[in-house]
């Protein structure tokens, strides 16, 4: 009778998981050193320094957008707001989120969840680029209305999901003993029960972070969020492909960025959750 062995690892399943932390950190990388050190590196874009739609050249590598700007001044510039609302409004969202969805699990009494959770119900069936066109409008395209706004419609779904991944380690025979034992709910919460959402939020943070990259970028698009000659990566856009034929840069820089940015951030976020499921399933051996 030949018995039979547990299932090991794929073959190259391995080699894909390594690999993909370099090319994560490259890609991540790339965006963020120019949203942070861009504008260090570059003086602020000025309209009308040369004709518009100009081609590249040495004073201008990437050409000139239909203001006459410089394209890689701009690209340099553009980040700070593009990436800055987005991860901002993130993490507000999982501030808030988080704190909710913990206190949700750990409630004693139901009604008490229920205060909790039920209220932010109210929020999950709004469509979201109407809540934050009514905000931009309302606040006149303020750029932190619309990252609280983005955060806001991100904090439903986040409680939600730090509330189901931390009800077993809530109700768990440890978390009841640290209580019996006397133990502080501050640090039942921090030190045992927030422990459990970990690989849940990791999961997560890279596909919450693009919508906030594409909820915000899609209100600058719109016009709805900064000036429309602001030097932003998804207002160069918007202007940009109206002369998209002339000066395709214009678009395809700042385009790129977002791309690296987000498919980065989550090759970095598999990575992560690859190598703590590995040693889970080390210790389960």
């Amino acid at each position: 009778m030949k018995l039979l062995k547990r299932p090991g690892p794929r073959p190259g399943h391995c080699g894909i998981t390594l690999a993909a932390a370099p090319l994560g950190t490259v890609l991540l990388a790339l965006p963020l050193g120019c949203a942070v050190l861009g504008p260090l590196l570059a003086d602020a874009p000025a309209s009308g320094v040369s004709a518009p739609y100009a081609t590249s050249d040495a004073q201008h590598p990437l050409g000139t957008d239909g203001l006459g700007r410089d394209v890689l001044a701009l690209l340099l510039h553009g980040g700070r707001s593009a990436l800055g609302m987005a991860l901002g409004a993130v993490a507000i969202a999982y501030l808030v989120g988080g704190i909710v969805g913990l206190l949700a699990a750990s409630a004693r009494r139901r009604w008490a969840d229920e205060l909790l959770i039920r209220p932010l119900d109210v929020l999950l069936p709004l469509p979201t680029l109407l809540v934050i066109s009514v905000v931009a409008v309302g606040w006149r395209g303020s750029p932190l209305a619309i990252a609280l706004a983005v955060a806001a419609v991100n904090v439903p779904p986040v409680a939600r999901l730090v509330r189901s991944a931390a009800l077993d380690a809530a109700s768990s025979p440890v978390t009841e003993a640290l209580r019996l034992q006397g133990e502080s709910p501050i640090r039942i919460q921090l030190d045992h029960i927030a422990r459990s959402v970990i690989s849940p939020v990791a999961a997560d943070i890279g596909t919450r972070v693009t919508l906030a990259v594409f909820l915000v970028g899609s209100a600058n698009f719109l016009g709805l969020g900064l000036n429309p000659t602001a030097p932003d990566w998804a207002v160069s856009i918007s202007r940009g492909r109206e002369g998209l034929l002339l000066q395709p840069w214009a678009v395809l820089a700042p385009a790129a960025m977002l791309v690296m940015f987000t498919v980065g951030l989550n090759l970095l976020a598999d990575r992560l959750l690859g190598r703590s499921r590995h040693r889970t399933q080390e210790v389960v051996r």
